[in-house]
């Protein structure tokens, strides 16, 4: 038996890649029973495996998935129960977003935010092509940009197109298993690119009628970076349905209601239409962002948003 990392996956075969030698193709062996998870994907990049090789064939069989430090997980849609594993074993996670070109909306990065909450990985936001926005698009980036660094993530602005702070998103990937999300379209592999040009990811055109990206990330892999750590490509999400967190529990992963809510006069308060709800005083003093608080409502009541 042989151990390594799963660093591609296209949905039935398993690129592994020990400390030693080059990738080993591999199947699964079964059906792998996750208990906590009814996943398309049990195996996923990141995954420490276990595996047979078959020296006729070149290629192996994982048998056995090892203790996973973490994952990001994420729900195909709210009515659905199959969910899909982007990433395991990471050390951050990274979304990029623009503000057109296409949108990305508040409520979808709170959820990804949510999900990296719930499960402690860090976070930063990167809002990308900033080079397209017009003055009201500039002042929409520095209102979110105000909104997440007063909670404590950090946000960067960058441009690929024109190499525009890529020092500062290398000063972040660097000696990190570092987890790339966010829309078809928003820049994610042009901005790896020109991190790591010797990369040469496959990069597409966005619609302009539509202002929405084409899938060029077809399936998830993880690249190794030249000045040190790995960076995990993902395909482009549409959306981002959480997974395993209990309505109960969704204050607790947003830090800045999370911070007031034990205020409020009811110790099981919802924080949408009870009486002395400290959290919906703190919008109102502005102390938590209507933006925020929007988007944990939309959580909670289980709104099928589109994203869009």
């Amino acid at each position: 038996m042989r151990e390594g990392v799963v660093i591609k996956s296209t949905g039935s075969w398993y690129n592994v890649k020990s400390d030693e030698e080059a990738p080993v193709s591999c199947k699964i062996k079964g059906k792998f029973r996750l208990d906590e998870l009814k996943s398309t994907n049990p195996v996923a990049v990141g995954d420490r495996v276990v595996y047979s090789f078959d020296q006729s064939t070149g290629t192996g069989v994982i048998e056995q998935i090892k203790e996973r430090r973490n994952f990001i997980v994420r729900r195909a849609s709210n009515l659905s129960r199959q969910t899909q594993i982007l990433a395991a074993n990471i050390d951050q996670a990274i979304i990029v977003a623009t503000i057109n070109y296409p949108v990305t909306t508040p409520v979808f990065i709170d959820r990804l935010l949510a999900t990296t909450e719930a499960y402690d990985i860090p976070a930063t936001i990167i809002f990308n092509k900033v080079d397209r926005y017009d003055h009201f698009l500039k002042d929409q980036l520095e209102e979110y940009k105000d909104i997440y660094e007063k909670i404590g993530y950090r946000v960067l602005t960058t441009s690929a197109k024109h190499d525009e702070d890529l020092e500062f998103v290398k000063e972040l990937l660097k000696d990190k298993v570092s987890l790339l999300a966010g829309h078809s379209g928003v820049g994610k592999s042009t901005l790896v690119n020109r991190v790591e040009p010797s990369l040469n990811l496959k990069t597409g055109r966005i619609s302009e009628r539509h202002h929405t990206g084409r899938h060029t990330t077809t399936f998830a892999e993880m690249h190794p970076l030249g000045f040190g750590g790995y960076i995990i490509d993902t395909p482009g999400i549409r959306g981002f349905g959480l997974f395993n967190i209990e309505k109960e529990e969704l204050a607790h992963y947003f830090r800045e209601i999370f911070k007031v809510a034990s205020k409020c006069r009811y110790y099981n308060c919802t924080h949408l239409h009870e009486p002395g709800c400290a959290v919906k005083e703190a919008v109102e003093r502005g102390d938590v962002a209507s933006l925020r608080y929007n988007s944990y409502v939309s959580i909670y009541l289980n709104r099928d948003e589109k994203y869009r």
